[in-house]
């Protein structure tokens, strides 16, 4: 062990090495037993050796497998009972017959006993599970042999019966059985629904005999059995109760007055059976609910129009719903009060999806352009023959909802209040100007509650509570609370129906411009309608409604721009133009009134208009100066001058060469000089600002944006003026780079310099390498080489202090 290292590290390193002994040593541990075991261990047992480190384990405990062999051999026996029954039964005359199976029966049900005296519970059950599938045989041979000619579903109703009867008295007499118990309850299940059938009862009357085996059962709960009879008279109540609530539904549709009373027997059923089963009582409410509304809307119903149907469901629910509200009067119990609450607004919740169809095409219906722009036609309505009835099912809700209360109860009235304006142009069948109209006061009843006083706007978030320090974990494991930074703000009630309201008035805004395109005027009206409820909204509003309000008010500004060049009969690229007073407005706007949604919505308005002048590149250079101007004056607020800055002076360089590009002008520092000048000015006040910045940072950007396509045209330009000109800038760019000690200018300017003398000294050097002889160009190649080989070590010398003298340059 390195005694050298820190305590730390040292510790560690003995914690490790402790470790892996203990694991070793159990690892030991183990094989000592297993060969102890090998010494130790029977003749003829194979000693098999155990993971490392891991214990054998059981995979079946001893009760398990006798169970398992059990089932197994009683099943088998129930198998050869039933195949001697059905095979060899004919084999033998009336007394063997008789015999064989009452010496079996009498033995298989009387040995439980004798094994239960013994503590061979497990046993037991199995011989007593045998007994009762031979006094099912008993009873099918019976039938066969005795009884051939009576009527099968009567005589299985009676056995079935008898059969419940002999096993309830078997499983009374020997109490340590638990299987006799619940097989007499699901035998007791079948008599009256069989006798029922036997005696030529319709659905009505076998239902009715369901019910009152499963009020049977129900009674069967309220008494102190055990666990398992009582799940087994549950179950079979359920089920029951279940076949009889289906018939009823089924016949509420075909024969509502036979119906009735069957489903309000299963309500009453299930009220009752509330008392035995409290933790289910609200789920038996809710089914006894449901039947009940079942019950009374259809008798109902069936003597209304077929159009009444749905209402009148949901105003039975609705009225089933409003059961909850005595809470003070006690009179109906809490868990019952819940289950007809939740029924009730089940079946409205039903009727809602019901009236959804015309909300949805008085919602998406304009959407259908199939009639060209301002055509005066308008589409045929898709639900011209739907029940006008689903705007009363949603007046019912949002009444309903309004009644109920509470953050949720104000969203539902909203929500089905503005859906039934949505759909009422739809149900009843409005004509144009009324469907424009209601969907304009669906919009502003829905925009008014998003900028209603006690929104978002007036909410302010509650502070955060003071934080707890930090405590670190101790012996007795004391846990620590975290801190939290920063205000918790809640989504409160307000908060959401104003996000509701905003949502709901977009959408409804949207399907009445939509509708409104079928008309010039209608669109102009909508358009004005739509900008001056965005603009209270965003006046009124607060937070994130505020800010959507606002770019919606925007959208709606250019909407009557385009729609107003439209009607002039602008072309594109001039309706374009005119599209740049919306960007205009939101930056004059926005230096008493910020709304980062307007001046972002704004700007994209700018872009499309600068889009629909592209195709006319004289029209877009103005487009290009005109934004650039709205950029330089959005410049001058503070907050926006880095990014409006940059901005404006990109559309003004893009305005400069659209226009040089439509005059014809092909010389390229026309293009880039103007770049290049600013970009030197901007590095230049870097400079001042940052002596430390890099020249190639400041300056190196500006003049490559100029030189690098000025040589690129030099070396196709057979004129001397061009190569005069650059070849003069490029010198007094180095002399300046050289005169600054700045490596960029020198560096560049340079490099222009070469590449122009280059480019005019070929010519002549292609004129000297043709007139020479051929063998006195390698001649002085060889010469050269030798020249640089004899002075390389100075000529390395040379370009280290040159790298040297250009690093320390900036």
């Amino acid at each position: 062990m390195d005694m050298n290292l820190p305590p730390v590290e040292e510790l560690r390193r003995v914690d490790a090495e402790l470790a892996r002994l203990d694991a070793r040593r159990a690892e030991l541990l183990a094989r000592r037993a297993w060969l102890l075991g090998v010494l130790y261990a029977p003749a003829g047992r194979p000693a098999v050796p155990p993971f490392p480190g891991v214990a054998p384990r059981p995979e079946t405990s001893p009760r398990g497998a006798q169970n398992v062999l059990l089932t197994l051999g009683g099943t088998l026996l129930a198998v050869a009972a039933l195949a001697f029954t059905l095979v060899s039964w004919g084999s033998m005359g009336i007394a063997g017959r008789s015999a064989v199976l009452l010496a079996v029966t009498s033995a298989a049900l009387a040995a439980p006993a004798v094994l239960l005296r013994r503590g061979l519970g497990s046993t037991a059950e199995a011989v007593g599970a045998l007994g009762l599938v031979l006094t099912v045989l008993d009873a099918y041979a019976l039938h066969r042999v005795a009884l051939p000619g009576t009527d099968g579903l009567g005589y299985t109703a009676v056995a079935s019966a008898v059969l419940a009867g002999v096993w309830g008295g078997y499983g009374g007499l020997l109490r340590g059985l638990r299987l006799p118990l619940p097989a007499a309850v699901v035998a007791a299940q079948l008599p009256l629904p069989l006798g029922a059938l036997a005696a030529g009862g319709g659905p009505a009357v076998v239902a009715w005999a369901a019910v009152g085996t499963a009020a049977a059962d129900v009674l069967v709960l309220g008494r102190p059995l055990r666990g398992e009879v009582r799940i087994t008279a549950g179950v079979s109540a359920g089920v029951l109760t279940a076949w009889a609530l289906l018939t009823g539904a089924g016949l509420s549709l075909t024969d509502p007055w036979t119906g009735a009373p069957l489903l309000l027997g299963c309500a009453a059923l299930c009220l009752y059976a509330a008392r035995a089963a409290r933790p289910a009582a609200w789920a038996l409410a809710l089914v006894a609910g449901l039947a009940l509304v079942a019950a009374v809307a259809g008798p109902v119903r069936a003597a209304l129009p077929s159009e009444w149907a749905v209402p009148v469901y949901v105003v039975c629910g609705l009225a089933l719903a409003a059961l909850w509200r005595p809470v003070r009067a006690g009179w109906i119990p809490e868990a019952v009060r819940g289950g007809f609450g939740l029924a009730g607004g089940v079946v409205a919740a039903l009727g809602v999806l019901w009236a959804l169809p015309p909300v949805l095409v008085g919602l998406l219906g304009p959407a259908d352009r199939s009639a060209g722009l301002w055509s005066g036609a308008h589409a045929a309505p898709v639900l011209a023959d739907y029940p006008a009835t689903a705007a009363l099912v949603l007046l019912l809700g949002a009444v309903a909802a309004a009644t109920a209360g509470g953050p949720w109860g104000r969203w539902g009235a909203v929500a089905l209040g503005w859906s039934l304006l949505m759909a009422l142009p739809v149900a009843l069948e409005l004509p144009y100007a009324a469907g424009i109209a209601v969907r304009l006061v669906a919009t502003a009843a829905a925009l008014g509650l998003a900028a209603r006083p006690g929104g978002p706007a007036h909410e302010r978030p509650e502070p955060a509570p003071e934080p707890s320090p930090a405590r670190p974990e101790g012996a007795w494991g004391a846990s620590w609370t975290p801190v939290t930074a920063g205000p918790v703000v809640p989504v409160t009630p307000g908060a959401l129906l104003a996000w509701t309201g905003l949502a709901a008035g977009t959408a409804s805004a949207v399907s009445a411009l939509l509708l409104a395109l079928d008309v010039r005027a209608a669109t102009f009206g909508v358009l004005g309608v739509l900008l001056a409820l965005f603009t209270a909204v965003a006046v009124l509003g607060g937070g994130a409604v505020r800010e959507t309000a606002a770019g919606a008010a925007v959208l709606a500004a250019a909407g009557l721009v385009g729609a107003g060049a439209a009607a002039a009969g602008l072309p594109a690229a001039t309706a374009g133009l005119a599209l740049l007073l919306v960007p205009a407005g939101t930056a004059a706007l926005a230096v008493r009134v910020r709304s980062v949604a307007a001046e972002a919505t704004g700007v994209a308005v700018g872009a499309l208009a600068l889009a629909l002048t592209v195709p006319r590149p004289a029209v877009l250079a103005l487009a290009l100066a005109l934004g650039g101007v709205i950029a330089a004056a959005t410049a001058l607020r503070a907050e926006r001058r880095r990014a409006a800055s940059w901005t404006a002076g990109a559309l003004f360089l893009a305005a400069a060469w659209v226009r040089l590009a439509v005059w014809g002008v092909t010389v390229p520092e026309a293009y880039t000089l103007p770049v290049t000048v600013p970009a030197l000015v901007v590095g230049l006040l870097r400079r001042r600002r940052d002596p430390a910045a890099s020249s190639w940072a400041a300056y190196g950007p500006g003049l490559a944006v100029t030189l690098v396509p000025s040589l690129a045209a030099v070396w196709s330009d057979p004129h001397w003026a061009r190569p005069l000109l650059l070849g003069t800038g490029a010198l007094a760019v180095t002399l300046l780079g050289a005169r600054f000690r700045l490596q960029a200018p020198l560096v560049l300017g340079g490099t222009a310099l070469v590449l122009v003398a280059a480019h005019e000294l070929a010519p002549y050097a292609v004129q000297l390498v043709g007139a020479l002889p051929r063998w006195l160009p390698p001649a002085a190649a060889g010469l050269l080489l030798l020249a640089v080989g004899a002075t390389y070590e100075r000529r390395l010398r040379e370009a280290r202090a040159l790298r040297e003298r250009l690093a320390r340059m900036r």
